[in-house]
């Protein structure tokens, strides 16, 4: 069963992108490299509660 995950910006707090990950498959926290609006960059965002 897929889970719902929120990934949010380091450097700004923001939480910006709503994903489904597989949590038997992957049971430990996601990074992935996205673009932040406000940083208006591209940063490591990682996955929060």
């Amino acid at each position: 069963m897929r889970e719902k995950i929120t990934l949010a910006c380091p450097g700004c707090e923001e939480r910006n992108y709503n994903l489904t990950k597989n949590k038997r498959l992957h049971p430990e926290r996601v990074e992935f490299r996205k673009f932040c609006p406000r940083c208006r960059k591209h940063t490591l965002h990682k996955e929060t509660k």
